[in-house]
């Protein structure tokens, strides 16, 4: 892997609480334009990962670089501002507020050069636009996810971290979810790190599937290559994988 394909590097990270191990020497890449799944059992250290990732957890040690620059001791505002999004387990809309005025609010409030316009492409590109003016409460929850997605995107973010997004949904909306997510990555350029439960979808449409337990990462590659591991199948996948 060159450096000018990994937009997002994560190094010999660990996160210690006292003599806990929840995360301990992990390191992986993520690649421009790929979709990268983060699969193990509860407890494994992958939303801690992502935490650390944003900077709402500090590291014990290692180090993380966005576009080669090192955010290591920087913010989660001055990681957001430098391109680095996320969305979090629960929907963090309003519900009382309408699907627009909520989505142009986050735009000025991460600094979109032009708000209105930023909002608008975002709502186009998540097919929300016809509900602009609905209040979120009122959504249907996969209409809600996505919305949630809509404002982790504004700003034109080049790297979304994504907390399981797919929490809660049917079948069918898990499909409308993850076929959003390859349209992003191919109509705008984005970068994806995605933490799901739901294995078939993670392992359809990732390009590199990295698997954690107990805080260590046991394996990591191609998806076809990683669910055949013995190790990943006893460990994680059990014998349907």
């Amino acid at each position: 892997m060159t450096n000018e394909n990994m937009i997002l590097g994560v190094t010999d990270v660990a996160v210690h609480y006292g003599g806990v191990k929840a995360v301990d020497g992990v390191s992986f890449d993520l690649r421009r334009g790929e979709i990268h799944g983060l699969i193990g059992p509860n407890g494994a250290g992958k939303s801690t990962v992502i935490d650390a990732i944003s900077g709402r957890r500090g590291l014990t040690r290692g180090a993380v670089h966005l576009d080669g620059q090192d955010i290591t001791r920087c913010s989660v505002i001055e990681r957001r501002r430098r391109g680095l999004a996320r969305s979090f387990q629960r929907t963090s809309i309003f519900p009382n507020m309408s699907v627009g005025a909520q989505i142009g609010l986050a735009a000025h409030k991460v600094g979109a050069e032009t708000p209105e316009q930023d909002a608008r492409r975002v709502m186009e590109q998540l097919d929300l636009a016809g509900v602009a003016g609905t209040a979120a409460g009122s959504l249907g929850y996969g209409q809600q996810r996505r919305l949630d997605l809509a404002l982790a995107l504004v700003g034109r973010p080049i790297v979304l971290l994504l907390d399981e997004p797919m929490a809660g949904l049917s079948p069918q909306e898990s499909a409308d979810l993850a076929a959003h997510l390859l349209k992003l990555t191919r109509d705008w350029g984005v970068s994806i790190l995605l933490v799901e439960h739901d294995t078939d979808t993670l392992f359809g449409i990732s390009d590199c599937v990295t698997v954690f337990e107990l805080g260590h990462v046991i394996a990591s590659g191609r998806p076809g290559d990683v669910r055949a591991q013995p190790r990943v199948r006893e460990a994680y996948l059990g014998s349907a994988a």
